[in-house]
């Protein structure tokens, strides 16, 4: 097994390691698959598990427009989950293997929740539905098409959000590094 000098590396990033060599070893332990690993990762680990062949983005975009935000308590402001810059109609899939638990509106808005097993959900927010509850999905089947609600139609964006055991979780480590954006310098800003 390859040795991690962890010194010289930030401390976010040595913790990222740390939960990803053990969540390979809770998957080699436990037959190998995401779910089987996530049963057998500690409690503290599950709540953080990196993922290296975990969710897909939900646009196929890896860019995120908002991060999560933790609310100070369950009924606190915060951003519970995170945005993905999206244009209306554009495509939304699924980001992992389950059963739709929900697909209809949510306070006007249309929303997909998938069941991923071991109390591991995500949902979609705001889409126009094409499944609906109780259909089988696979990671990167069409569950909707982005819609208005979350974001505002001058900059559309499909929320991604994630609960496990019933408490929303941050979706970041659920899917690949995030790409990151290109800075222009400010003279070459047009807008």
């Amino acid at each position: 097994m390859k040795r991690f000098r962890t010194a010289a590396v930030p401390p976010l990033v040595a913790l990222v390691v740390a939960v990803a060599v053990a969540v390979t070893a809770a998957r080699a332990q436990a037959g190998g698959t995401p779910a089987a690993a996530h049963r057998a990762a500690e409690p503290a680990v599950r709540a953080t598990r990196a993922s290296a062949d975990g969710w897909v983005w939900p646009t196929g975009t890896r860019v995120m427009v908002r991060p999560w935000e933790a609310p100070a308590d369950d009924y606190a402001a915060g951003h519970r989950g995170l945005d993905v810059p999206a244009a209306i109609g554009a495509t939304a899939v699924a980001v992992d293997d389950g059963t739709v638990a929900f697909a209809g509106a949510v306070a006007g808005r249309g929303v997909v929740t998938i069941d991923h097993g071991d109390g591991l959900v995500s949902t979609l927010d705001s889409v126009s539905p094409l499944v609906a509850a109780g259909d089988p999905v696979e990671q990167g089947d069409t569950v909707g098409t982005v819609s208005a609600g979350h974001c505002p139609p001058n900059a559309p964006c499909l929320h991604l959000g994630a609960r496990l055991d019933g408490r929303y979780v941050d979706p970041a480590p659920y899917l690949p590094t995030p790409a990151w954006p290109i800075l222009l310098p400010e003279a070459a800003w047009t807008g």
